[in-house]
């Protein structure tokens, strides 16, 4: 028999689970985790820029220039730029912009990266592996921790709980990791090479979602843990008042 406290323990941790999970899925698949904004911008070779920017080789260097002048912006597979649309019969005056992406292929996000005397910089390469690998880590542990957790279920047994408590809080630790690298490989990029004067550079609502999954998959393992330990500390006494 499962007091009701437990329960409802159990409820709100799993609600809090389903929305980091959705948060941080959300966040890994969007492009706004870093934007910049050139106020003074010439459009004069947008399409040159676009054209090298799509379908040229993968160059960091290269990508990162077209974003200072189109208003790019960069996720964990994603980089972006903001283009005028394409017109088949007239050109306007003030077109429209759109959005063009290019997604990391899995070889450039393990391919290394160089610091300004074009000398392999370790500790940014493997800022940018992690930054990637940890939130997919993070979602594998949360997807385990709901396999166990229904095991439990139909094994009609609160032992298991415990350990999706520990699961959710690895999670979360992931979470956090996956936010601390991005803005640590971010800022030594800028050390290297900063952005042009007049672009301006900002945090996106992507890494805020990830950044706000961490506290959730945080509180639901605390629930988590919290209900297993009380749960097996009230059965325990429970049993020894029964046998004395």
């Amino acid at each position: 028999m499962v007091d009701n406290r437990y329960a409802t323990a159990l409820v709100i941790g799993s609600v809090l689970s389903l929305l980091a999970t959705v948060y941080l899925s959300v966040a890994v698949g969007t492009q706004h985790w870093y934007q910049y904004n050139c106020p003074k911008r010439d459009s004069s070779n947008a399409s040159e820029l676009r054209e090298v920017f799509i379908n040229g080789d993968y160059d960091e260097s290269t990508y990162r220039n077209t974003m200072f002048q189109l208003n790019g912006t960069l996720g964990l597979w994603w980089r972006c730029i903001l283009v005028p649309s394409q017109s088949l019969w007239f050109r306007d005056r003030d077109p429209k912009m759109e959005t063009q992406c290019v997604s990391f292929t899995l070889p450039q996000q393990f391919s290394p990266k160089y610091n300004r005397d074009s000398d392999k910089d370790l500790l940014r390469t493997y800022l940018w592996r992690c930054q990637f690998l940890l939130p997919l880590v993070s979602l594998a542990l949360v997807f385990l921790s709901g396999l166990v957790g229904v095991c439990a279920c139909l094994c009609r047994s609160f032992t298991p709980t415990l350990g999706v408590g520990i699961l959710h809080l690895l999670a979360g630790l992931c979470s956090l990791g996956t936010v601390c690298c991005f803005l640590a490989g971010v800022d030594l990029l800028h050390q290297y090479s900063p952005p042009p004067e007049g672009v301006e550079g900002s945090l996106g609502w992507s890494l805020y979602l990830a950044l706000i999954s961490f506290p959730l998959q945080m509180m639901a393992a605390a629930l988590f843990l919290w209900a297993a330990r009380s749960h097996r500390k009230n059965y325990t006494r429970m049993t020894a008042y029964r046998v004395a």
